[in-house]
């Protein structure tokens, strides 16, 4: 079990879902269905991702939920992406968001191959 408020992967996350929906307001409206609510569905669920799993009673339920999170995340990217390219939005206003997922991408590998380390040598 962990507390998932004081680890900075759930902290980063949490900052960048907020700066998603602050930047969702600045997709026409008549993507609000579609693009605007899946962006929001994939920024929600990353920390929330996090948060689930460190509530979890195994290190390897937590790496399970990791996994997910880090699957929103390139999806979430992968939205910010299409809507630079459909022209919604400016690039210098989801680059530095595209470049802080990645940062918590690759705390979030981290993190699981750690967690896995743990797992292995409870296993022997």
């Amino acid at each position: 079990m962990h507390n998932f408020e004081k680890l900075k992967i759930w902290q980063k996350a949490m900052d960048i879902a907020v700066e998603v929906y602050e930047v969702s307001l600045l997709l026409p409206n008549d993507e609000k269905f579609n693009l605007i609510h899946q962006i929001k569905k994939c920024a929600m669920s990353i920390p929330s991702n996090i948060a689930e799993g460190s509530g979890r009673n195994h290190n390897k339920e937590f790496i399970q939920f990791l996994g997910i999170a880090n699957g929103s995340t390139f999806e979430l990217i992968t939205q910010l992406i299409l809507a630079k390219r459909l022209k919604l939005i400016k690039e210098e206003t989801i680059q530095p968001i595209i470049n802080r997922l990645v940062e918590v991408s690759n705390m979030n590998f981290s993190f699981q191959k750690t967690l896995k380390l743990k797992v292995l040598r409870l296993e022997y």
